[in-house]
């Protein structure tokens, strides 16, 4: 029986992380053992980071939409709790993008958040 040779294999697990490390500094680029190390804490990075952004953007747009709020007399929280009372279902995202391009369309969902909550 002839004799099994693994080098096509760690030749291709090497290549893969050498290519995931190419642009870093060092040895980083070029140890196998550092590169490894660098490219696997990179793709965690990513993936923790991926999650993190949504929560990101999540935290902008309140802060855009309670400083447009606070122009028409409304805290944030009273102003998401008029619109739920008065029936109004848009997302943050989408008001957050009305309160900075739109002034006038946020101030009337502001409007009708006040006659909701009173």
């Amino acid at each position: 029986m002839s004799r099994t040779r693994h080098s096509v294999a760690r030749n291709k697990r090497k290549k893969k992380i050498f290519r995931e490390a190419r642009g870093y500094f060092g040895g980083r680029k070029n140890l196998y053992r550092t590169a490894k190390d660098a490219v696997e804490k990179g793709w965690e990075h990513a993936y923790r980071d991926r999650r993190k952004k949504k929560r990101n953007f999540r935290r902008l747009w309140i802060a855009r939409i309670n400083a447009a709020a606070r122009q028409n007399d409304l805290s944030y929280s009273r102003f998401i709790n008029g619109l739920r009372r008065a029936g109004v279902e848009i997302d943050r995202k989408a008001l957050a993008d009305l309160a900075v391009r739109s002034p006038d369309a946020f101030t009337a969902l502001a409007d009708r958040a006040k006659t909701a909550l009173s």
